[in-house]
């Protein structure tokens, strides 16, 4: 009924570069501007500090290594941390094996994290540590 069969949004960007799904890379890519993954990247995926960057990862692409991009919408796999400043999108067919840093999440039925969502705002992140004391909040004192 709601939600069957949809597919994850377009972001309306531009997509600058695509890696095709017979391609497989070894090694971290830094870009800026919009980058599509169809294929196997092992290694970082780090865009450009204060771009207003796009990662989109489709059901076929995955990522062996930890994201920081502004922007990911994600279909595929990530076997490592993704850290967005702006919002992450986690279609239907997403799988994170690791923590999830975000401002903005929106997250389908059917997509998986293996690992802990921490909100963050741009000004101060909302991580409690127990057990210690914490500087931004005075939660967790002994």
């Amino acid at each position: 009924m709601f939600g069957e069969g949809k597919k994850p949004k377009s972001s309306g960007a531009r997509v600058d570069t695509i890696i095709g799904q017979q391609t497989r890379i070894e090694g971290d890519i830094h870009f800026s501007g919009g980058l599509h993954i169809d294929g196997r990247i092992k290694g970082n995926i780090i865009a450009e500090a204060g771009s207003a960057s796009v990662l989109t990862v489709s059901e076929h692409g995955s990522i062996e290594g930890d994201v920081h991009v502004p922007t990911v919408i994600l279909n595929g796999s990530v076997s490592g941390d993704v850290r967005s400043d702006d919002r992450i999108e986690l279609a239907a067919k997403a799988e994170v094996n690791g923590d999830v840093y975000y401002n903005l999440i929106e997250m389908a039925m059917g997509a998986a994290v293996n690992g802990g969502l921490v909100h963050q705002t741009e000004k101060a992140s909302s991580v409690i540590n127990f057990g210690r004391e914490s500087t931004e909040t005075g939660v967790g004192k002994e």
